[in-house]
């Protein structure tokens, strides 16, 4: 899934009709597996590249560090960081001193797969946090006390500068393990066209599964002159998902509110939209159905319906107001991709598609010389007006 990428597994999941964002560069496929077989159209673009740091200095010096005098507490943070330490030392001949050290000192893993890794490894971690946050991590080693303590921290792409001042404030010396970076894609195409994609209001959610990721794809926005209108959209149209609130920092700072799993794994990140978005669509009594608007597709009477792009931006102009008549001229300026000078014939030739890819010509209504209208069922709660 490095482009751009879209898959739409069939059957009616309880995404089925929605189009899904994924940034994530690690485990994508995962992510993107798990979406599309809930039924969703996923779009893929990675919003950093990661860099092993295999034959980097910084990763060397840290090991040698570490080599040189035990640490009394070493901190695991992802399973891929943890094995790319180890098999970096091992190809630096320094493999066994390495785990000799790690054998001495209280190692503390964030997460189930770091625990595997560790494990693995012939090794056993003191301690994990039940939440899998590095801000329990750090109560607990505050709450413990640290002062006069050599702690090794193993960087997870970024430099988790507010965990170490921390530790540092506490009295510990910290020793940073860089193992890997995050940094933009080396193509930035695919990225664009996601950003532009969510401008334009093309995707139900977007996901997101590090902070960096979120960082980076703000980073690209700001670039391009596209913030504002990013951030407009994830607080209104697009919504977005992330897979903890270490991850969901970059986001929150921007005023950006997201939805998060209880637990952090991609399974619960996926069941959190399974959720979500089929409890923000639209359902509405059209014409004696029961019509519900996805963002790609309908569901009409329980049938799934995809439409057209140009069906769904006419869809979507007509639901903005149930029962009431909207223009020809109104629904041309709503089509994508049309101008001024364009006939309103383009309207008549995109309400014929509609109506056939609905099913059901009869949910909209022609208003003789005046327009088009959905043919909302009256109810005590739902009034409309020919206006």
């Amino acid at each position: 899934m490095g482009e751009v990428e879209e898959q739409q597994q069939p059957g009616h999941g309880p995404l089925a009709g929605f189009t899904v964002g994924v940034t994530a560069a690690r485990r994508a496929d995962e992510l993107g597996a798990l979406l599309g077989r809930r039924g969703a159209l996923v779009v893929h673009a990675p919003a950093l590249r990661i860099v092993p740091l295999a034959d980097d200095s910084e990763l060397l010096a840290a090991t040698e560090e570490i080599v040189g005098r035990a640490p009394d507490i070493v901190i695991a943070t992802t399973a891929i960081g943890f094995r790319g330490w180890l098999e970096a030392a091992a190809g630096w001949g320094r493999g066994e001193a390495l785990l000799d050290r790690l054998r001495q000192a209280e190692v503390l893993a964030r997460g189930p797969k770091v625990k595997g890794a560790i494990r693995a490894a012939g090794l056993t971690e003191r301690w994990s946090p039940s939440s899998e946050s590095m801000a329990e991590v750090l109560d607990r080693l505050l709450e413990q006390g640290v002062a006069g303590r050599r702690v090794a921290v193993q960087l997870h792409g970024e430099p988790l500068s507010g965990f170490v001042d921390a530790l540092r404030a506490g009295g510990a010396e910290v020793v940073p393990v860089p193992v890997y970076r995050w940094l933009p894609p080396e193509d930035p195409g695919p990225l664009d066209r996601l950003l532009d994609t969510t401008v334009a209001r093309g995707l139900d959610a977007l996901t997101f599964t590090s902070a960096p990721a979120a960082a980076s794809l703000l980073s690209r926005a700001a670039e391009r002159g596209l913030l504002a209108e990013l951030l407009a959209a994830l607080a209104h149209d697009v919504l977005p998902a992330c897979v903890g609130p270490v991850t969901a920092v970059p986001l929150e700072e921007h005023g950006v509110a997201t939805v998060q799993p209880e637990r952090f794994r991609l399974g619960p990140l996926v069941q959190v939209l399974c959720r979500e978005l089929p409890g923000r669509a639209r359902t509405l009594p059209f014409a004696g159905h029961r019509v519900q608007l996805r963002g790609h597709a309908v569901l009409v009477d329980d049938d799934l319906r995809p439409l057209p792009p140009a069906g769904t931006a006419l869809l979507r102009a007509l639901a903005r107001h149930p029962g009431r008549v909207v223009s020809r001229a109104d629904l041309l300026r709503a089509l994508p991709g049309t101008g001024r000078n364009e006939d309103e014939d383009v309207v008549e030739t995109a309400m014929t598609r509609l109506r056939t890819a609905l099913g059901h010509p009869d949910l909209i209504q022609t208003v003789v010389g005046r327009g088009y209208r959905l043919a909302l069922d009256p109810t005590p709660d739902a009034q409309h007006t020919d206006d």
